[in-house]
């Protein structure tokens, strides 16, 4: 079988703002019906972002096979460019000569907190890129609804086993939706505000939720992540780090180890732990697609947190 992992998403150029204070000293409970807050950004940086990009930017340097499903604008030239340096398959990503490549404009305060602008573009005519098989994996992430549904739908008829990460984009389905998403899919990865969106969007708890699936992932930052699996809750531990940089892109490194993991067969344990360890690599530097990959290095980390080597 083909290792190759399918990855629904976008591909954005994200700004990122870095703001010296916590928006919670600025924003007041009792305004926010007239909220006007300005917040003063002397640090700035354009980045290579958006979910499909960036998992696949870990997958691919821990020796996977992504191939994107996504589209392009105008000014995409240049990131197809470095994704095919980086041996990522870009065959599946549509250019759309008259829209500008998704643009995300991303400010986060000393808390890590985020308030994010994004600017679609290209992503709404994701749609028309279709899925490409034989596959080993995939996953359905933030991108055009139009181009989740049907990548799922896909992904699901071909009888591949995909991840549904439905992140920013959970504001776009109905909790019928959603349902009718988890009940083709393998499994569910949320961080713990995605995951109770879900609990109030479909009404079901977070255990009903995992029954719909093999496995439902949900991570918690600093403090690590949760596996839901046959019955089971197992607590993964975060990654010790040098230092907290920059979260942006930090599920995304995540759901790329997870990914390889699969792929390679290693189980949803050990997979959900490399996770977590490619999430410490991400957050130690600046920029979703900045931190340095090397196979030995990711394994020494895993070895030192969990005890064993994750091939």
């Amino acid at each position: 079988m083909s290792k190759r992992v399918l990855i629904s998403g976008s591909v954005a150029y994200d700004t990122i703002m870095v703001f010296d204070g916590h928006f919670k000293d600025h924003i007041l409970p009792d305004r926010v019906h007239m909220l006007n807050v300005s917040f003063l950004t002397p640090r700035l940086t354009r980045q290579f972002g958006g979910c499909a990009a960036n998992i696949a930017y870990n997958l691919r340097a821990l020796g996977g096979s992504p191939t994107v499903l996504a589209a392009v604008g105008r000014d995409g030239a240049e990131y197809i460019a470095r994704l095919k340096s980086l041996d990522i398959d870009t065959s599946s990503i549509l250019s759309c000569d008259d829209l500008y490549t998704a643009q995300a404009f991303i400010t986060t305060d000393l808390a890590d907190n985020q308030i994010t602008a994004f600017h679609p573009g290209a992503m709404s005519r994701a749609h028309e890129v279709a899925a490409v098989f034989p596959s080993a994996w995939g996953i359905v992430a933030p991108n055009g609804k139009d181009a989740m549904l049907r990548h799922a739908k896909e992904l699901t008829e071909a009888g591949v086993p995909w991840i549904f990460d439905p992140g920013q984009a959970l504001p776009m389905f109905s909790g019928e939706e959603l349902i009718s998403l988890l009940k083709g899919a393998t499994a569910l990865a949320v961080n713990d505000y995605e995951s109770q969106l879900m609990v109030e969007k479909t009404g079901r708890s977070e255990a009903e939720l995992a029954g719909n699936v093999q496995a439902m992932i949900i991570t918690r930052g600093a403090q690590g992540s949760i596996l839901l699996h046959n019955g089971r809750r197992e607590e993964i531990a975060s990654v010790p780090i040098a230092s907290a940089v920059d979260p942006t892109g930090c599920g995304d490194a995540y759901r790329g180890g997870l990914l390889y993991g699969l792929a390679c067969d290693l189980g949803w344990s050990a997979a959900a732990r490399l996770g977590s360890v490619m999430g410490a690599l991400k957050i130690e530097q600046h920029g979703p697609q900045n931190h340095a990959i090397d196979r030995d290095s990711v394994a020494a980390r895993y070895r030192a947190v969990f005890g064993a080597m994750p091939w």
